[in-house]
């Protein structure tokens, strides 16, 4: 029954693209039909394939064992605030860990360690790899494939820069493609946290974070082509460029660091605006006449929209409004928000498998404020393609949401 659900919800998340899709009768099915397909099958080989579970059982090692090497510098710089032993007796009100001090540092040894990386020449092969493995499959074109591919490692705005010159002779359909690979993915700096903040929810959870940026990329791409559908490119791999690259492995880390800080303060800043502006627009709802029997806010306006979707991908019956608010959540304001409150629900609001499904559905940067995010990044990058670009920012923020209950719907099948 639960594969059965499982392909209910992706024919409706389909059949929902293909109702908002601009040109039904130019939507190139094998691109389609090998995405979907593609999706599926990386689901499979990761979760139910043992060599390929240990692996990825391996990499939350690692990931543990950065954690713990990142709580080592934030411990010594910010005392008990980044982590070390608190010198109080605690109350229990409210939580010892500040984000900003013990959490989000993690960005900043990520960015070091990509940078160098790069630096090796690492990266750029496990790039090409995943960029010829969607092009040979999927059959998208070589600046497309390489995009998405490094889309799973650095951030929605960072990888089309190391595809720049390819982006002003690149198809309408294949712009918005790439686009919606962005906002259905998330980038590896922040993936490492996502695994911190549900790993006491959620067994391995570094290692289903992992999997699901990693299988959102061929959905983004399906789903992108029957919005706006375009013509399947067989030109090879692109070249990833990359600007005045560092001369040593020394130079790498200083930049990869100092690329961090400003990621970093990016996000912060970001968080902190955003939280505050949907806050004063609540409490301009909150006046509104109460006939719901609860206030009114952006998060709940979205949980309503969200409800029938949430069941569509498999949650339990009975955990179908919470799962709604926090897809709601989601989207009025990110992913961060919706996992920690994912995270601090108390074990009996959801079911385990309620919990993985909503893992996977709200893994991913479509929200709105990465509309603006993403299209101003890109306007300044192509800004031959200002128009496209900016016309597509919306569609692209429904492709990736999409993109991302897809992934819900495949772990809903398998679990």
């Amino acid at each position: 029954m639960n594969v059965l659900h499982g392909i209910f919800g992706l024919a409706c998340l389909l059949g929902l693209a293909f109702m908002l899709s601009e040109n039904r009768r130019a939507i190139p099915w094998r691109v389609v039909v090998a995405g979907v397909a593609l999706q599926a099958a990386l689901a499979l080989l990761l979760l139910k394939f043992p060599p390929a579970s240990a692996f990825m059982a391996t990499l939350a090692s690692a990931v543990g064992a950065l954690d713990k090497a990142t709580e080592a510098g934030t411990s010594f710089v910010f005392g008990y605030l980044g982590g070390a032993p608190l010198p109080f007796e605690p109350n229990g009100k409210g939580s010892p860990m500040v984000f900003a001090f013990h959490v989000f540092p993690l960005i900043l040894v990520i960015c070091a360690l990509s940078a160098l990386l790069f630096h090796w020449g690492i990266m750029q092969k496990v790039v090409s790899g995943m960029a010829f493995a969607l092009r040979r499959t999927i059959g998208v074109g070589g600046a497309l494939g390489t995009g998405a591919a490094v889309n799973f490692f650095v951030g929605m705005v960072e990888s089309p820069i190391l595809i720049r010159p390819y982006l002003a002779r690149m198809q309408r359909g294949e712009i918005f493609a790439l686009m919606s690979a962005g906002m259905a993915g998330i980038a590896g700096s922040v993936m490492v946290i996502y695994g911190h903040i549900l790993g006491a929810a959620i067994p391995e959870a570094f290692g289903h974070v992992l999997t699901a940026a990693l299988i959102s990329a061929p959905a983004a791409i399906a789903v992108a082509a029957i919005l706006i559908p375009f013509e399947p490119s067989n030109e090879g791999d692109a070249t990833i460029v990359i600007a005045d690259p560092p001369r040593n492995a020394l130079e790498a880390l200083a930049r990869g660091t100092s690329d961090g800080v400003g990621i970093l303060a990016h996000v912060l800043a970001h968080l902190i605006v955003l939280l505050a502006l949907v806050a004063l627009l609540n409490a301009m709802l909150g006046a509104l006449p109460d006939l719901w029997g609860a206030p009114i806010s952006l998060q709940r306006i979205f949980s309503w929209l969200f409800r029938p979707l949430a069941f569509a991908i498999g949650v339990d019956a009975s955990d179908v409004d919470t799962a709604a608010q926090l897809l709601g959540t989601k989207i009025a304001l990110n992913e961060f928000i919706a996992y920690v409150d994912l995270a601090a629900l108390p074990e009996s609001a959801l079911s385990p498998r309620s919990r993985l499904i909503l893992l996977y559905a709200l893994c991913g940067f479509a929200n709105f404020g990465s509309v603006g995010i993403l299209v101003g990044g890109l306007c300044a990058m192509a800004p031959e393609r200002k128009h496209d670009i900016v016309a597509l920012g919306f569609r692209a923020l429904v492709a990736g949401a999409l993109a991302s209950l897809m992934g819900g719907a495949v772990i809903g099948a398998l679990t």
